[in-house]
């Protein structure tokens, strides 16, 4: 092992394994640590129920990563060694409640169609109209540092293709709320019900700010992407990375914490990780949680105060939990429309996650969760034997600690418990089982992971949070993690990435990426100076 790197990268997730890949291909020596024997964070499978199933054991799917920016550097390489999606031209999510049913296609048209009113069918073009005039502002904020010059530049981008009242209209929706934005242009339920759900896997809920910029990138991001799930398994994207980063001369060390990050003359020069020293000669990335960074790995005196008011400011979002569950035969719905569509969630829209989100944030277990049905096995029939099926449930409106059940039914004094969570569990069967009445026969094997599992998982689930802190609108873009912070830090050379920075949670490598692109670009930048001190051309 060597005490030396270009640079050191702590946490081997998503954005620790982008900014490795990136660098290492740069022509960087890098070291990559991770607390945890494997790499991948919340990316994992295995056959967790029984044998022959192959769940995804956190995260899942990849829209956000095939759409961004780490995939156009790293995909082909990672393709080449092994990484294959499985993805749908059809229907591609949807919603169930007392209300009915409503699907969403990869083909917006298709889509449109489907709306009962005719006056919801063109309000859904003009909405994702808008959205395409809008993509470039959009994206060109949640793919950059956010730095004065950055924000200049988008600005200029916005006033150019948007003009200024398009601009300030902008904002306005950015400021807005999903439940308000689906009110202002939809009549009828069906544009609630299939979308307002999915700001859950933004970290957001219905009446927050933000939602009405959100919903709107969810619905053209499925129709764009679709749903990709890796070919076998999550683990298999996580292979694909190991074999690029052994191809890159990566020092891959799993099992290492890093227990201190030093800091000398203002800058990070080493990390100290399984009693060893390992010098730093260009940057230090920490893909950790705003705390683990501010409050434990810098010495007091090292910490700005910028870093100081990132960890005050930070607060944990609402816990989540997983159900896996092995089926004897894939699952039918009531509505047969449903059997082939890969992400199904049980939700009425605005209303009933609502209700779920305030009961959660109250402390209590939400008596009619909003209940995420994934369905990779529609997609990927290798997960499971013949004719057999998984179901990949999340619940992301739970509090960590509860104090209460908004049914009265559960008793929670004893917290988690398997009692509480056996409880749970059942619930959650039961609200999916009323629109698919043979689910409890089919059942062969279930695991569940309560906010306590994912935290002792992945010590970057603070409070049973998986992303990375509340996303609401004071605690994202320029706020995240605390004001004046972004990745940089107050501290030389030392870089924070992961889900607790810009541009936020999910399985996009988006900070990785950003934070690699700037040492990058600053290191051509040193290069190109010194070639001119040096009466070199440049």
């Amino acid at each position: 092992m060597s005490d030396e790197a270009d640079v050191v990268v702590i946490g081997a997730g998503i954005n620790g394994l982008v900014a490795a890949a990136e660098l290492a291909g740069a022509g960087w020596k890098v070291v990559l640590l991770d607390t945890r024997d494997r790499l991948g964070g919340f990316m994992d499978s295995e056959e967790l129920t029984i044998p022959g199933h192959v769940h995804d054991t956190f995260s899942s799917w990849h829209p956000l990563f095939v759409g961004g920016g780490a995939y156009a550097e790293l995909g082909a390489a990672l393709h080449e060694r092994g990484l294959e999606y499985a993805n749908t031209d059809g229907a591609v999510t949807a919603s169930i409640s007392e209300r009915g049913v409503v699907i969403a296609d990869r083909d917006p048209e298709a889509t449109a169609a489907r709306l009962a009113h005719a006056d919801d069918q063109a309000a859904y073009r003009t909405m994702l109209a808008e959205f395409e005039r809008r993509a470039g502002v959009v994206f060109g904020v949640l793919g950059s540092e956010l730095r004065a010059r950055d924000i200049a530049r988008v600005g200029a981008t916005a006033l150019r293709g948007l003009g200024v009242s398009g601009a300030l209209e902008l904002a306005r929706v950015a400021a807005q709320s999903g439940r308000g934005f689906v009110r202002e242009r939809f009549t009828g339920w069906e544009a609630d019900q299939l979308w307002t759900p999915w700001l859950l896997h933004a970290g957001l809920g219905p009446d927050h700010a933000g939602g009405g910029l959100m919903l709107p990138v969810m619905a053209a991001t499925m129709h764009g992407i679709g749903l990709p799930v890796v070919k076998g398994g999550a683990r298999r994207f996580v292979a694909a990375f190991e074999r690029l980063l052994a191809d890159r001369g990566v020092e891959v060390r799993p099992g290492v914490r890093a227990e201190r990050i030093e800091v000398a003359g203002g800058r990070a020069v080493a990390v100290h990780a399984g009693g060893r020293r390992i010098a730093a000669r260009k940057a230090v990335l920490a893909s950790t949680s705003t705390g683990d960074l501010y409050e434990r790995l810098l010495d007091r005196d090292a910490v700005t105060g910028k870093g100081r008011r990132a960890a005050r400011l930070h607060r944990p979002g609402r816990a989540a939990m997983q159900i896996h569950l092995a089926l004897g035969e894939r699952l039918r719905w009531s509505d047969a429309a449903l059997d082939p569509v890969p992400l199904v969630h049980v939700s009425n829209g605005a209303d009933g996650t609502g209700i779920a989100c305030a009961q959660a944030e109250a402390g209590l277990l939400p008596a009619a969760p909003t209940v995420v049905v994934g369905q990779q096995t529609v997609l990927d029939p290798s997960r499971a034997p013949e004719g057999a099926g998984t179901l990949w449930i999340q619940l992301q409106e739970l509090p960590f600690a509860p104090r209460g059940d908004a049914a009265g039914e559960i008793d929670v004094a004893g917290g988690w418990s398997e009692e509480v969570v056996a409880a749970y569990v059942g619930r959650v069967i039961d609200r999916i089982a009323a629109f698919a009445p043979g689910l409890r026969d089919s059942i062969r094997g279930t695991v569940a992971l309560p906010p306590p599992a994912l935290l002792a998982a992945n010590p970057n689930a603070v409070a049973g949070d998986p992303y990375g802190g509340a996303a609401e609108l004071d605690q994202s873009f320029v706020w995240r993690p605390g004001t004046g912070t972004g990745h940089r830090t107050g501290i030389a050379g030392l870089w924070h990435i992961g889900a607790f920075t810009h541009p936020g949670a999910g399985l996009g490598g988006g900070s990785g990426h950003i934070v690699a692109r700037q040492l990058l670009s600053s290191d051509g930048v040193r290069a190109r100076i010194g070639r001119l001190r040096d009466g070199k051309n440049a």
